[in-house]
């Protein structure tokens, strides 16, 4: 199957929020190598389809129910897969839940569901991933995060919070890793706004249609980076999408300007015209009881990008160190030459 064909060593993975958009894509990802996959998140619809989806790119599938914000839950199902595969290689933390709305019309619970789903969610997956890591002394922890675990935006107030305390809490677990000298490693990938169905089931309360702000990227562009972060580890955070890059960039240097010119936009470029409907799946799974399949991408395909030239680049340091270093040795040797070719010879 897809190890055969790769040559490369079947891994046992865990993916959460498998059952559609970026965690869909990236399951099906470590399945095209031939990486065995279990699948972790509430909709049984979505997971047996991607269980579906795993099988046919040639790996194979573990389906395993559950709510991230319920400790013991995960603890659980993370046995599950030792059980199943006999170990965990890569865990990666990607189920989120979220609100579109202006901070005073989220309630408390809402705000608090979101939190112990992505962010608490992201610290029990870690911890059932280390005790099965630390003591085989082996195994990369991916945490999915996003441009906004540094850079606030309205009308996702208890996402960006989330996130933000994803990113604080990676850190601090990276320099007791590092402090301790394991072999485990834990690596973060911010993406930026994705294709994914999370748009049409999002609870909102915006008077428009939930969007993503553009330029907006396939979920196979962040599959293939948590893919390849999967494998080096050592690297301690990938950013995909020039969009990343500049918001992070434009938050460093210039925040209080950042602050008004997304309170000037960022109502606007998150809504399209039209009514959201439905309730959301902030507490029960989109996909069910009597729902369908949502897949990974959602409803932006004509205008998503399937490339990134800036998540290349951050994949391949090495290359592009090389191609800089050339290109300043020769711009070097011709000015030297130009140089040489002006002075005077000696009389």
């Amino acid at each position: 199957m897809g190890a055969a064909l790769t040559g490369r060593r079947r891994r046992a993975v865990v993916v959460t929020g498998a059952s559609a958009g970026v965690g869909r894509a990236t399951a099906v990802a470590f399945a095209a190598r031939g990486d065995r996959v279990a699948l972790l998140a509430r909709g049984r619809e979505g997971l047996a389809a991607a269980a579906d989806d795993v099988e046919r790119a040639g790996g194979e599938a573990l389906v395993v129910p559950v709510d991230m914000a319920d400790a013991k839950a995960v603890e659980d199902a993370a046995q599950q897969v030792v059980d199943a595969f006999g170990h965990i290689d890569v865990w990666v933390n990607n189920a989120f839940a979220g609100v579109f709305a202006p901070f005073q019309d989220i309630t408390p619970d809402e705000f608090r569901r979101v939190t112990e789903v992505t962010y608490l969610g992201y610290v029990f997956g870690t911890r059932a991933a280390l005790r099965h890591m630390l003591p085989r002394d082996h195994g990369t922890i991916v945490q999915v995060g996003s441009a906004l675990a540094y850079r606030g935006i309205p009308l996702q107030s208890a996402y960006c919070g989330a996130k933000h305390a994803i990113q604080g809490f990676n850190e601090s677990l990276r320099c007791e890793l590092l402090h301790d000298g394991t072999r485990v490693r834990t690596t973060m990938v911010q993406l930026p706004a994705m294709n994914t169905p999370q748009f049409e089931w999002v609870l909102s309360r915006l008077p428009g249609r939930a969007r993503p702000v553009a330029p907006i990227f396939q979920p196979e562009v962040a599959a293939r980076a948590v893919v390849h972060a999967a494998g080096h580890g050592r690297r301690r955070e990938y950013r995909v999408g020039g969009s990343t890059v500049a918001t992070l960039i434009a938050n460093a240097v210039a925040p209080g300007l950042l602050d008004r010119y997304l309170g000037r936009t960022g109502f606007a470029s998150q809504q399209d015209q039209g009514d959201h409907r439905g309730n959301g799946n902030l507490w029960v799974p989109a996909d069910g009881p009597h729902g369908r399949d949502h897949g990974a991408h959602g409803r932006f395909d004509d205008e998503a990008r399937t490339r990134s030239a800036q998540d290349w680049a951050s994949r391949n340091r090495d290359r592009v160190g090389v191609v800089v270093a050339v290109g300043g040795l020769g711009v070097a040797l011709t000015a030297g030459l130009r140089r040489l070719g002006r002075t005077p010879s000696p009389r």
